[in-house]
């Protein structure tokens, strides 16, 4: 299974964004997005340190908290 990450965009360099979710921060690849209009602000999902896409808030949102309960389930 495969699991990817909504993160929001803090700053974009090239190809590449730093990026933050819940307290982390990761460096991560824009270059499967390079055709895609990408600002600081913006979320993506982020497997194995790229962006797959762009999303709204509201499904980072509902992402998360997903995540989180899937999380104190297992605990």
């Amino acid at each position: 299974m495969c699991l990817s990450i909504p993160m929001q965009i803090v700053d974009i360099d090239g190809l590449t964004a730093q990026c933050t979710a819940k307290g982390v921060n990761r460096s991560v690849s824009l270059f499967l997005l390079q055709d895609t209009p990408l600002v600081e602000g913006d979320y993506v999902m982020v497997h194995v340190g790229y962006a797959l896409e762009r999303i709204s808030l509201e499904d980072a949102q509902v992402t998360w908290a997903l995540l989180d309960d899937m999380v104190s389930a297992d605990a």
